[in-house]
């Protein structure tokens, strides 16, 4: 009888071990709201908990206060974490508890402006676009890194940043002068003098390259225009600049109105380069600038065939001409859509 008694203890014992050790490592995480589950920064192991459960990555609390008194979670770590779906509880813990967190990338590609910017990141991480565009638009604190409110677009490098989620806009800033300041190597820093330029002048100009054209061998030849003329004192007479004086992206055709336009960034008004980047331009279009061949162009302008290329001339007659065949191109193009849309 002694015997069964015991048994069926040990029985007990295994039953009940078995079930706490599957509550505990066995599969209890869902996803029905997304694999990512985001703690804030402020937040508290109720609101931990809680949200768990309102978003159904867990049914219940009670096994999971159970491990958090095992596993001595007590210190909440804001952050981005991968729950994936059959997930123990035990392995939750334990990634909440050591802040475990997954990173996300920031992608930069071409960016225009400042307030692009401060949207882009502002929908990725933590903090708000607001907080990012006050700390774009702090010359005091841009001053420390030799930067001001027309020069900041130039350090943000077309990269691929690993961020976490709960980054401040400051640390994702020092990560774009890293790399930036990575990127101008003493070879490139020779370049540039060697075109009288700072390396915060090439970027501005390989950002009017690189809103010229995605054409990687014309990027080189417009580069060379744009230095030739800055070698002469010629005007630089860019219209993407006008454009991005205007703060109007979608302009077709920049016309004479559009010219007088007051800004510093108006090259058809102003001499010089502008005082800052009117894009964040492609590592392509910076090293175009600093290996830029030497010629004697001084026009160039987007070839009437309409297959993206340019055509350069040193002679200001031929570029009338390759103008006007491409003003008359284009207005047949645009009248050409527009009956098709009073067609329809």
């Amino acid at each position: 009888m002694k015997k069964k008694i015991f048994f069926g203890i040990v029985v007990l014992i295994l039953i009940v071990g078995a079930f706490v050790g599957y509550k505990f490592f066995g599969p209890a995480t869902a996803t029905p709201s997304g694999e990512f589950f985001y703690v804030k920064t402020g937040a508290t192991y109720a609101d931990v908990k809680n949200e768990l459960v309102e978003k159904k990555f867990i049914t219940s609390t009670t096994w999971f206060d159970y491990a958090k008194k095992i596993l001595r979670f007590n210190n909440i770590k804001p952050g981005r974490y991968k729950i994936t779906k059959g997930m123990s509880l035990f392995k939750l813990v334990r990634m909440l508890r050591s802040g475990d967190q997954s990173k996300l990338n920031l992608v930069i590609t071409k960016i225009r402006t400042r307030e692009d910017l401060a949207k882009k990141v502002g929908n990725l991480f933590e903090f708000d676009s607001l907080q990012m565009i006050n700390l774009l638009n702090n010359n005091e604190k841009l001053k420390e890194y030799g930067l001001d409110t027309n020069t900041v677009m130039a350090v943000v490098m077309p990269y691929t940043y690993s961020e976490v989620w709960n980054s401040t806009p400051e640390s994702i800033f020092e990560d774009f002068n890293t790399a930036y300041k990575k990127f101008w190597t003493n070879e490139r820093k020779v370049k540039a003098d060697s075109l009288k330029l700072t390396p915060l002048e090439v970027s501005t100009i390989a950002s009017i390259v690189e809103e010229e054209t995605n054409k990687k061998a014309d990027k080189y030849n417009i580069a060379s225009t744009y230095l030739n003329r800055i070698k002469i004192g010629m005007k630089l007479q860019a219209d993407p600049t006008v454009k991005f004086a205007m703060k109007n992206f979608a302009l077709k055709r920049v016309t004479g109105v559009h010219l007088k336009t007051d800004s510093r960034f108006n090259t058809y008004m102003y001499a010089g380069i502008p005082p800052g980047p009117i894009c964040t331009p492609s590592i392509e279009s910076i090293d175009a600038v600093l290996d830029a061949p030497k010629t004697d162009y001084l026009y160039f302008v987007a070839s009437h065939k309409f297959d993206g290329t340019s055509i350069f001339t040193s002679n200001y007659n031929d570029h009338l001409k390759y103008a006007r065949m491409y003003q008359q191109e284009l207005t047949r193009r645009m009248d050409s859509t527009k009956k098709a849309k009073e067609n329809q």
